[in-house]
């Protein structure tokens, strides 16, 4: 017998239609898309489905009556007009707001302040679309992508000459091979981190997030993934031109930042392993400071890998072309460093230093009654956000024995993936109890289970980097964990709940950020981005606008954005994403239209500097 309208499996039936008929249109959408960018020449069939079309205006389906009552009017879209969004001109296709060249050499040059954030005032945002270059494709799928990037993607060449001897990067024809090399691993990456194995368990998963500090295009963490290993790799906008871009052209997570005067934006105890190679970081001078921010975000028993200058300085300093006695003095600074934070040193070999830092507190037996002193005084606080560095060393928790390890023991992965997280079994974060974490995982994949019905490419590969903007507990990204994308789970500086050290010890990577400010990457640098709840959370901080047209400037054309929402709100969105060159349709929540959550999805065009907008044809 058939459903009586309205009745629950009426509304299962038309919300189940509803995730068919936009999936295929965003599955032939994006087929389409492929023609256009170069890949996937000779899918005909696929061509024509896509001209003939099929009924994609299912939005009059919602039913926003139910729980609105009398309000509807309010939300009433045709009472303004769309504001339409004007492209920039083409000198801003790699604009990074807060890193952008100009404004930086305004500031000091001392401990890299110049290099550091720096925002534009509101009188200086730019208000239109970022352009892609001409030329532009959709980049190589994974891993194809970790060894060759479309040249017109990011057309820089000066790497190309600079580094020529050292492997980093080939220019070949319209394409740029990253031969896996590096200054310090001339014979490749994978073998320069078969040394590290030797000594730093990485095959069995107790390895699982790394930190790579000044990391050139990401090479270490590029060859990392294979090992299942999510390596958070960041280097300065500097004179070698898009360095980081080319990382996350490769599908490589990495972002732009430096170590200068601020705390970086990564919560204590986050890292397994932190790493520099040829980094050019003064690791001995500010009396250890940086070593004692790396020291911050390492986990109890992680471990800290140093290679090229100084160490080995004996054999090198002729090839260094730099006097002994000040490598010399430099390593002292560094060893001196290390013993106040109590790492033992594990391995010294050619060119390479280990260290691992100590477990708990009680297993430093070197440091003296007396040196209380060297200890922050100010209660452990994650709270980083534009925080000023300290030359002090954060202490441990507190710990029952001398054999456990300070903040909680953590499992190998992939178990740790769903594994209660420590600070929430400790009751760390207040009020996320063991259930309501449990729970929230099984909220996520029935979540990510409705978005794959909607988007049937989410886990194919179309999508490789991926940004979720308000991450929670990241159980989202815990959904959706593959060999084949990652994410890049962002903590809001105003949420209500900080959560970031929670999302690392499942073994998943994130940052700290504020989104009334411009995210620290490159332009078209995200395949797919998640905003859930994140404008309900900013309503009243800053513009609207400002966001979304961030969001633009990170997304690649033809990238998808899917955002979970009250429906007011996205109401809201919807209208506003109409003028920047945006498709898209909004769906029920998977629990049916009784629910006030929606969901939205969208699809930016394919547009190049003055070009049409090309999804048109």
């Amino acid at each position: 017998m058939a459903p009586k309208p309205g009745s629950a499996d009426g509304r299962t039936r038309s919300s189940f239609q509803i995730f068919i008929v936009i999936g295929l249109c965003l599955f032939f959408y994006i087929l389409g898309a492929w023609q256009r960018s170069g890949f996937g020449k000779g899918d005909s069939i696929a061509m024509e489905i896509t001209k003939t079309g099929s009924d994609c205006n299912i939005v009059s389906n919602l039913n926003f009556e139910t729980h609105h009552g009398g309000e509807v009017e309010t939300i009433d879209e045709s009472k303004s007009k769309t504001k339409m969004f004007e492209s920039c001109d083409a000198e801003y296709t790699d604009y990074t707001p807060c890193q952008d060249q100009k404004r930086a050499m305004t500031f000091p040059r001392n401990d890299m302040i110049y290099r550091e954030r720096h925002c534009p005032v509101e009188e200086e945002k730019l208000h239109c679309l970022i352009p892609a270059p001409k030329g532009y494709v959709t980049p190589f799928t994974w891993p194809k992508s970790r060894d060759y990037v479309p040249f017109a993607n990011a057309p820089y060449k000066s790497l190309t000459v600079e580094k020529a001897v050292q492997n980093w990067i080939q220019y070949e024809g319209n394409v740029f091979r990253f031969p896996g090399g590096g200054t310090q691993f001339p014979q490749g990456a994978d073998k320069y981190i078969d040394q590290l194995a030797a000594v730093v368990p990485i095959k069995d998963g107790t390895v699982r997030t790394a930190l790579d500090t000044g990391c050139g295009v990401a090479s270490w963490g590029a060859y990392l993934l294979s090992r299942h290993v999510l390596a958070m790799s960041f280097a300065p906008r500097d004179s070698h031109e898009a360095q980081v871009q080319f990382a996350l052209e490769r599908g490589v997570p990495a972002v732009i930042g430096v170590l200068g005067t601020v705390k970086l934006p990564y919560p204590s105890r986050a890292f397994d392993m932190a790493h520099c190679s040829r980094c050019l970081i003064p690791w001995g001078a500010n009396d250890g400071k940086y070593l004692m921010e790396v020291d911050r975000v390492l986990r109890p028993g992680g471990y800290w890998v140093l290679s090229g200058p100084p160490i080995n300085w004996k054999t090198n300093y002729k090839s260094w072309q730099r006097p002994r006695e000040e490598l010399e003095e430099e390593q002292r600074k560094i060893e001196e460093v290390a013993k106040l934070l109590c790492w033992e040193k594990k391995s010294e070999k050619g060119e390479i230093a280990i260290w691992q830092k100590r477990v708990n507190a009680d297993s430093c037996r070197d440091r003296q009654d007396d040196s209380q002193d060297i200890f922050c005084k100010s209660p452990v606080s994650d709270d980083v956000w534009y925080e000023k560095m300290e030359t002090c060393i954060t202490p441990y928790p507190n710990v029952e024995s001398s054999d456990e390890a300070a903040g909680g023991e953590l499992k190998t992965f992939p178990a740790r993936l769903y594994a209660v997280p420590p600070r929430i079994s400790s009751g760390s974060v207040p009020g996320i109890s063991v259930q309501a974490y449990q729970e929230d995982n099984n909220k996520w994949k029935r979540h990510v289970k409705a978005y794959k019905k909607i988007n049937s490419l989410l886990d194919t590969g179309r999508y490789r980097n991926i940004m979720d903007m308000n991450a929670g507990l990241g159980s989202f990204a815990a959904a959706l964990e593959s060999s084949k994308l990652w994410v890049m789970n962002v903590m809001p500086t105003i949420a209500e709940k900080n959560t970031l050290g929670v999302i690392y010890e499942r073994g998943l990577i994130g940052i700290y950020h504020d989104w009334c400010e411009a995210f620290s990457t490159y332009p078209r640098t995200y395949d797919l981005i998640h905003a859930h709840g994140l404008f309900s959370l900013y309503q009243d901080k800053c513009n609207m606008e400002d966001i979304l047209l961030e969001m633009d400037r990170i997304l690649r054309p033809e990238g998808a954005v899917i955002f979970r929402d009250e429906v007011d709100v996205l109401i809201k969105v919807k209208k506003m994403i109409g003028g920047m060159r945006w498709d898209a349709k909004m769906v029920d929540h998977e629990d049916g239209p009784l629910v006030p959550e929606k969901v939205l999805i969208a699809v930016k065009q394919y547009w190049v500097v003055g070009g049409k907008n090309s999804t048109s044809h």
